[in-house]
């Protein structure tokens, strides 16, 4: 099968290109390389049986479209993103720029392509709002209320997908991801807690939790996550499937299992709540069973215990 990965390059889009490729499928990948790393795909690039293209383009580029029709992909799995909260809250414009219409050009490529189907990478985090704990694990026929401009974008491509499934035929599916974690991951952001856990207890460096460390995390490995694109790419067409473990992990809990793991006997520090975060968050995943056939199955001492042993190999 004829594939493209936008932002390929990337965390959980070079975990995607890895499974890909060992499936026999054909890839190409569109990184602006902002965020991603050429490193993150340096097996794929070596393996020799590996049908690999690069293109270093951004998706709001109206070269995009001339690209996806040229090459003729059968299935998009479409990554890229603005992916920080805080940045779509600071630069709402820039991430409407990027979220929206930079979708919109690779929705338009898939279309210009022939393609077959989408694959979007929603956010199970932002699309539904602070759902009221009586709804958690939270379903998706919960309403789409989101508080922040990172969510919104996230629902408009949704209704964007939908609109495009009805008046071209071009089919998708959106999965809902939970806060996924796993190899790969930039330590250095504010996104993925685990990883900036992991770099600084193998540094030798004290951890901040922000809050009391109640407020909880539906926290799913990238393995599982990439599980489920894989299978998307021809189930569960014209659905929202939420992709997480539905269930709660607090920050304390996650810190005490990465400690155990790590060795480390200091308590984390506590500074104040960022603010506008969430109080509790997780996502039912009974329609990724049903209609993907997907159920996740890395525990968190697992998952957590492999980024560990990735940045120690690393360093």
């Amino acid at each position: 099968m004829r594939t493209l990965v936008t932002g390929g390059a990337g965390f959980i889009g070079s975990n995607l290109v890895d499974r890909l490729l060992a499936e026999g499928h054909s890839v190409d990948v569109i990184d602006n390389l902002s965020t991603g790393s050429l490193a993150n795909l340096a097996g794929a690039r070596n393996h020799p049986d590996h049908q690999l293209t690069i293109h270093q383009l951004d998706v709001r580029s109206p070269d995009v479209v001339e690209l996806m029709a040229r090459r003729h992909p059968e299935v998009v799995f479409h990554l890229a993103a603005q992916a920080d909260v805080r940045v779509s809250v600071a630069r709402p414009v820039f991430d409407a720029d990027v979220n929206i219409l930079g979708s919109l050009q690779v929705i338009e490529g898939a279309r210009a392509a022939g393609a077959a189907k989408v694959v979007f990478a929603s956010s199970g985090g932002t699309i539904y709002g602070d759902p009221d704990p009586r709804f958690l694990p939270v379903k998706e026929s919960h309403p789409q209320q989101p508080l922040s401009p990172y969510g919104v974008a996230k629902k408009v491509v949704g209704d964007y997908l939908f609109a495009y499934r009805e008046l071209h035929n071009l089919e998708y599916t959106a999965l809902a991801l939970a806060n996924v974690y796993g190899p790969r991951q930039d330590p250095h952001g504010e996104a993925g807690v685990v990883a900036i856990f992991a770099g600084r207890m193998l540094a030798g460096e004290p951890c901040t939790i922000f809050g009391d460390g109640g407020q909880t995390r539906d926290f799913v490995y990238v393995d599982d996550v990439v599980d489920a694109f894989a299978r998307a790419a021809v189930r569960g067409s014209g659905l929202i499937i939420n992709v997480g473990t539905g269930r709660e992990t607090s920050v304390n809990e996650l810190y005490d299992t990465m400690a155990k793991e790590a060795g480390v006997k200091e308590p984390a520090g506590y500074a104040p709540a960022r603010p506008g975060e969430l109080r509790r968050s997780s996502l039912d995943p009974g329609r990724a069973a049903i209609h993907l056939g997907w159920k996740p199955w890395t525990s968190l001492a697992e998952g957590t215990g492999a980024v560990l042993d990735y940045f120690r190999h690393r360093s």
